[in-house]
């Protein structure tokens, strides 16, 4: 099928659109009724009317933005029409909503009288925290804008112009700066003279262009002094005196060319023209002024960008939009000014050059970007873009005196932009905020080993901890190959971790084959062998930890799951229990879950069962929850079949020996978690208001059962963790990626000092 079929089918699939409206708050009752509407709502109302700046208060104003357009220039498609433009602008309201979580009504106008259009948009701010205009033709966009800007106390934002201005602009700061070019020197042409390119034109002004270095072309030819023909005061902004009058001359010697205007308006000569490592952005849609292969074909030095996906450094709005909105909603300001796009460019290119997430190169078939020719503009699905947007634009806001409500503390402001790309990340920082307090009273960053200290997921995963400073990392590993993986991949931190050889002859070596030994004599292990043994990295980091030369360890991600554990319980072994489990956390619905064990024990005993339920009531105590255990099952405390009648002693014994917990079972997942079943069925049942540790009869059903709820239940999953080991030592699975490691090494981290709280007291 072609692209416009597949889309057309994609639109079409009920429900039509892209876009739905949802409640946020429940209303499933009489009383929730009476709270949401008549005769609740009339509290807020009351108070909004005496103060209507508590409407950000009791309503969604504040996170609502409108996407407005009377579709007279909709993306290459030209004056299509209201109607035919609101495909676009829900599309807009969802990149709002995934980039940035900002909701978003798209609103198409049926008029293209600048001043109705005005007047329109204006009525609406008492609905609105932002307005972004959208695909509204030059020049008319301008006038509403700028009129709009003059009389609405929210910010207004004509996308088409600024969001193209800021992320070319971004791309032409590293442009100049990997070809070694003055930004304040640079001789460059636009091409098109619409919104965008005019826009681009000022920014790039505000960048330190020089104005008199900038020749502007349309589709007559070179924008010059003294010329009359097809003029509007914006395009005489930009008109310069020169006696190029053809793209063709204006290209002669330059450094830049930005092209917003049409497919195959440059040439391989005009290009072959320019002077040495010329800056290309060929940014027409959907075809480019030039393609990138083409430019390649006689400029090998080039730098080259464009508006499309399938080549590198694409220019998309995606980019800005969301975050400079949510830098601006967030700190309630009155416009969108000129400090706060220059900081949004400045965010963005700085960005540009840092280390690229693995989830980024996931999102794009596993591609690795460094920052270079080839990588200038971070990608739309970094999710950092958000983390180093928002919080730029903010504080430009509040220094620039445009921000009703300044942002006092940006770190924490940072942690809840991090907390909406979701449950897991949110939960993961506050962990981390949590280890890096204690940390500034003990001093004592948690020493973790990784015996994978060759692997490449693991060292950008090392590279993220020692950036974050909650842990020290210890690599397992040749250091020359670490070296060079660093270096390929840019990991500038990696320098910072000890890196132990250990296969190389040392006292520590003789020191752990002694310690091996001596622990493992009586099993039948021979020194030699305890020499052999040591050859294997998970052996070498299972006995650092046991001897104390660090506090944890992380493996698995290039082994099997029992070949990791098994030196782990052999050297550091089971806790007074005798029992080690695996733990799941899983976030969903804004609840965390605890599940076990869903990874080391295939057909545990009751009391197996039992022990598992008490380190994972420990592990929830230490993140402050309550536990609320139910012993799982396929029946409700009825039957005495084998695996039921297993559930329902481990139940009895967790009661015996810790009577504080909440404790039932055996019982089915729906009872465990659905308090109405409880209410109305068994009312005797001891969890009144639905379980938090989830306790499975056997490794078949907890390793299904999390697998599930991750793929189908919208469950965010961090794990398996082994609990009931003397030490903190976890194995993560072979198909992790670095932000599982980077996770598990969170809350390993933590474990690490709730276990050095424990050896104190004691002490």
């Amino acid at each position: 099928m072609s692209l416009d079929s597949d889309a057309l089918l994609y639109h079409k699939r009920q429900p039509a659109g892209k876009v739905d409206v949802r409640p946020s708050k429940p209303c499933s009752t009489d009383q929730e009724l009476s709270l949401a509407y008549s005769p609740g709502v009339a509290a807020p109302c009351k108070e909004i009317a005496k103060d209507k700046s508590k409407v950000y208060d009791y309503t969604a104003r504040g996170n609502l933005v409108a996407v407005v357009s009377n579709g007279t220039a909709v993306l290459g498609l030209g004056d299509i029409g209201p109607e035919a433009s609101k495909p676009v602008m829900e599309g807009k309201g969802n990149l709002f909503k995934q980039f940035a979580g900002i909701n978003v009504f798209d609103i198409e106008l049926n008029c293209k009288d600048p001043d109705q259009v005005i007047a329109a948009v204006r009525a609406l701010e008492p609905t609105f925290g932002g307005i972004n205009l959208e695909d509204i033709k030059a020049p008319e966009c301008f006038y509403i804008e700028s009129e709009l800007k003059k009389i609405m106390n929210i910010p207004v934002f004509h996308d088409d112009q600024h969001g193209t201005a800021i992320i070319s602009a971004a791309a032409l700061v590293n442009a100049c700066m990997i070809s070694k070019k003055d930004i304040a020197k640079i001789k460059l042409v636009i091409n098109g003279a619409g919104a965008a390119a005019v826009a681009c034109g000022r920014l790039f002004v505000s960048m330190g262009v020089k104005l008199s270095n900038i020749i502007m072309c349309d589709s007559q030819g070179v924008v010059y002094v003294g010329r009359e023909k097809g003029m509007n005061p914006y395009k005489a902004e930009f008109a310069n005196k020169t006696d190029a009058r053809t793209l063709a001359d204006a290209l002669k010697g330059a450094d830049a060319f930005v092209g917003l205007s049409v497919a195959g308006a440059v040439t391989p000569d005009m290009v072959k023209s320019m002077n040495d490592k010329p800056i290309i952005f060929a940014m027409a849609n959907p075809d480019p002024e030039i393609t990138p292969d083409d430019v390649k074909k006689v400029r090998s030095d080039a730098i080259i960008a464009t508006g499309r996906s399938d080549y590198p450094n694409q220019v998309n709005n995606v980019l800005g939009f969301p975050s400079i909105f949510r830098g601006a909603l967030d700190v309630r300001a009155t416009q969108i000014n000129e400090e706060m796009k220059l900081a949004a460019v400045h965010a963005l290119a700085k960005l540009a050059r840092e280390d690229v997430p693995e989830k980024v190169s996931l999102a794009y078939g596993g591609k690795d970007f460094h920052f270079g020719p080839d990588y200038i503009i971070p990608k739309p699905f970094d999710p950092r873009v958000l983390m180093w947007v928002a919080p730029a634009v903010a504080k430009a806001a509040i220094d620039s005196k445009v921000a009703q409500l300044p942002i006092d503390n940006m770190d924490a402001y940072r942690d809840r932009l991090e907390a909406l790309q979701g449950s897991k990340v949110g939960f993961v920082r506050s962990i981390i905020n949590r280890v890096k307090q204690k940390n500034e009273v003990s001093k004592n960053p948690p020493r973790i080993i990784f015996p994978e200290g060759e692997s490449t997921t693991v060292l950008r995963a090392v590279n993220r901890i020692i950036d974050e400073g909650f842990a020290i990392p210890i690599l397992i590993g040749n250091p020359d190959t670490i070296k060079k993986i660093a270096a390929k991949n840019s990991l500038d931190h990696i320098g910072q971790a000890k890196v132990i050889n250990h296969l190389e002859a040392s006292e520590t070596r003789d020191k752990y084959t002694r310690f091996l030994y001596d622990k493992r004599a009586r099993r039948g292990v021979m020194m030699r062998e305890a020499q052999k043994l040591l050859h294997d990295s998970n052996y070498y980091a299972a006995v650092a930890v046991e001897v104390g030369d660090a506090d944890g360890m992380i493996t698995g991600s290039n082994v099997k799951y029992r070949d990791a554990v098994r030196p782990i319980l052999q050297v550091i072994g089971p806790g007074r229990r005798k029992t080690a489990a695996g733990l799941n956390f899983v976030l969903i619905k804004d609840k965390l879950l605890f599940l076990a064990d869903t990874a080391v024990m295939v057909n545990p005993t009751a009391q197996q069962v039992a022990n598992t339920a008490i380190y994972t009531s420990r592990v929830a105590e230490y993140f402050e929850i309550k536990p609320k255990i139910a012993m799982l099952s396929y029946t409700n405390f009825t039957s005495h079949d084998e695996s039921p009648a297993k559930m329902a002693e481990a139940a009895r014994i967790v009661m015996e020996q810790h009577p504080e917990y909440v404790v039932d079972g055996e019982m089915q997942a729906d009872t465990a978690v659905n308090p109405r079943i409880v209410d109305s069925i068994f009312p005797f049942c001891h969890i009144k208001d639905g379980a938090n540790i989830l306790v499975f009869p056997n490794l078949d059903a907890g390793n299904i059962a999390y697998k599930l709820l991750q793929q189908l239940g919208g469950g965010e999953v961090i794990g398996p963790f082994l609990i009931g080991v003397n030490k903190p030592a976890h194995v993560v699975q072979r198909t992790g990626v670095v932000d599982d490691i980077f996770n598990t090494a969170a809350i390993t981290a933590l474990q690490c000092q709730a276990f050095a709280e424990e050896f104190n007291k004691k002490s």
